[in-house]
């Protein structure tokens, strides 16, 4: 997603209509008994049965309280589904908040999307509102979806990341001081570019990067600094994977 955009245009239209409003207020809250039961069915009969093997490292790092943004590649629209597999309620009792493209939370499927707990995003018409309400969410120590590189690259390198993941961080810490905001880099692979029926899937999870530690007070130097370590700790990751994968390719019986 245009995070960038956001922070960039925010500045010039605080002002933005009610449009920008409604998205940010639009029902971001989690239904229980459709998240415990959409991730059960998903995490014991979908998935396990869709994928051949999923296998997950690092679940380690993942901080169980605090503030946090998880930063993960995206490979797939399956990435939604396996990240609170992953990182979710079964493994640090916390519910995870998705940022997502307003145009796909409208109808059933946005009645869906935000009951998981996702809240809209204008990418064409972002409002400061929209920023305010997820900095709100990283204050009341929620554990916050971002995907850096701001969409689905089905290749097998690490592009590009948006800046506006590491100014939202910064501006949230630096408007609470102390308040202990981390990011975790996460990174996705598949042994098919367009997962089907049988497709291994790897999900690597590094530790947290602390925000506190890039609020040195120029919020452009900052934002750069940040993105830089986030997107050189997501290299690593795709790195630790293709040479496991090199190592398991090797090893095969003929």
């Amino acid at each position: 997603m245009e995070f960038d955009s956001i922070f960039d245009t925010s500045r010039r239209k605080t002002a933005n209509s009610k449009l920008g409003t409604k998205l940010a207020d639009t029902n971001s809250r989690i239904s229980p008994w459709l998240s415990s039961l959409t991730y059960l069915l998903a995490g014991n009969i979908l998935l396990p049965l869709y994928f051949s093997q999923i296998t997950i490292t690092g679940q380690e790092n993942l901080p169980l309280s605090g503030p946090v943004i998880l930063a993960p590649t995206h490979k797939a629209r399956w990435d939604s589904l396996l990240l609170p597999y992953a990182t979710g309620r079964c493994v640090t009792g916390r519910d995870l908040r998705f940022m997502v493209k307003s145009s796909e939370c409208q109808g059933f499927q946005g009645w869906f999307v935000r009951r998981l707990g996702g809240f809209p995003v204008d990418l064409k018409r972002p409002s400061i509102t929209t920023l305010r309400h997820t900095v709100e969410l990283l204050t009341g120590g929620e554990m916050l979806v971002i995907f850096p590189e701001g969409g689905i690259f089905r290749d097998r390198d690490v592009h590009s990341l948006k800046p506006g993941i590491a100014r939202l961080a910064l501006s949230a810490e630096s408007s609470h001081p102390g308040l202990g905001v981390k990011i975790v880099p996460i990174c996705f692979n598949y042994s098919h570019p367009y997962p089907s029926w049988g497709t291994d899937v790897s999900i690597s999870i590094a530790p947290s990067i602390k925000v506190s530690d890039y609020a040195q007070g120029c919020v452009k130097q900052d934002a750069k600094g940040l993105t830089d370590d986030l997107a050189y700790a997501l290299q690593q990751l795709n790195y630790q994977y293709d040479d496991l994968a090199s190592s398991a390719f090797i090893q095969m019986p003929n």
